[in-house]
């Protein structure tokens, strides 16, 4: 059991917010689960008392009820994937492939005739189906794209697992903007609200840095509130952005936690200029779509603070603990920097 580390207020200038109905989403998505027998019941239980639920409330405070419902059940399913992968991972690479490759002709395809047996895809059927009456066809090949590259990530992910490995930070900064779930609920965030960003918005390189950047923002988030949690406890999550840096750098825990914030405060400043930027000269559905972002990155800030009363710290500061405009030494995103400078 390592020293207790105490995780400071968290910069978070963004404003939480709830759904008026979550209550109502949480008990919703526990009935999925029972339906679908995701996991076996002991995972079920356990993936019902996350209370993803609250966690898509958050992030769609002012969102359809359907939709907040179907995004809490995506999340419930894609962690139940995350557990999945520990099994099939130690029993070698091709099997997780082969697992992941006929999920995702589940999603691309649910008519097709296969893993009938597995509630996996039974699951993933439904979301699918669900997905169908909310979104455009170009919202669902997108979705469904997303999910491939989060599948990528889980490969890579699993990969280290088996071997005891840490990767690089670089490499390790570069497979957490694909492996969070940012990217893959993405889509479903727009159904939300009803709209579409168009392509001319959508594939420009600042817009995309912008959804990259709260990719970071809540994954580094989740990092630190994890590494708290079970450092304590004597069980360390294996892939953690915190141990990437205690071996990049040669850190102790504390200093490690302390830089880790610094970088996320470092990004989150980008974003909150990067966003205010587009927002002056977008149109109303980009506006929406950076709001979205942001509700994101405090949605789940609040999700796992509250999910560790006592551990973690119960209150933000408006006050970054670094808002350098120089970039962060990562060459994956370094990037970043100068094209909100060259924007600005």
């Amino acid at each position: 059991m390592g020293p207790e580390l105490s995780v400071p207020p968290l910069f978070s200038p963004i404003a939480p917010a709830i759904h008026p109905n979550h209550s109502a989403i949480v008990v919703q998505t526990a009935a999925w689960a029972e339906t679908f027998r995701i996991g076996s019941v002991e995972l079920r239980d356990e993936l019902v008392g996350r209370d993803f639920g609250s966690l898509c409330a958050r992030i769609l405070p002012d969102g359809r009820e359907e939709v907040v419902s179907l995004l809490s059940d995506f999340a419930l399913w894609l962690s139940a994937v995350d557990e999945v992968q520990d099994a099939h991972g130690a029993e070698g690479s091709g099997d997780l492939v082969g697992l992941l490759h006929r999920l995702i002709r589940v999603a691309q395809n649910p008519e097709a005739p296969m893993l009938d047996d597995d509630p996996l895809a039974a699951g993933l059927r439904d979301l699918r189906l669900r997905i169908d009456r909310f979104c455009t066809a170009g919202q669902s090949a997108r979705w469904g794209d997303a999910l491939r590259e989060y599948f990528f990530s889980v490969v890579w992910e699993a990969a280290h697992r088996r071997a005891g490995s840490l990767p690089a930070l670089g490499d390790y900064t570069l497979m957490r903007l694909y492996n969070g779930p940012t990217a893959v609920m993405l889509p479903i965030l727009e159904m939300g609200h009803a709209y579409e960003l168009q392509p001319h918005e959508r594939d420009r390189v600042s817009v995309r840095a912008a959804a990259e950047m709260a990719s970071f923002v809540t994954t580094w988030d989740r990092d630190v509130f994890s590494y708290h949690q079970e450092h304590g406890g004597g069980k360390l999550s294996h892939l953690n952005v915190l141990r990437v840096l205690e071996q990049e750098h040669g850190l102790g825990p504390g200093a490690a936690l302390g830089l880790a914030v610094r970088q996320r405060d470092r990004v989150m400043t980008l974003f909150l200029r990067l966003s205010d930027g587009l927002a002056e000269r977008g149109s109303p559905q980009l506006r929406q779509y950076l709001h979205g972002l942001a509700c994101y990155i405090r949605g789940a800030q609040d999700w796992g603070l509250a999910s560790s009363p006592g551990l973690l710290p119960s209150v933000f500061t408006d006050t970054p603990a670094d808002d350098s405009h120089e970039p962060l030494d990562i060459p994956a995103i370094a990037w970043w920097w100068d094209l909100v400078a060259r924007s600005s």
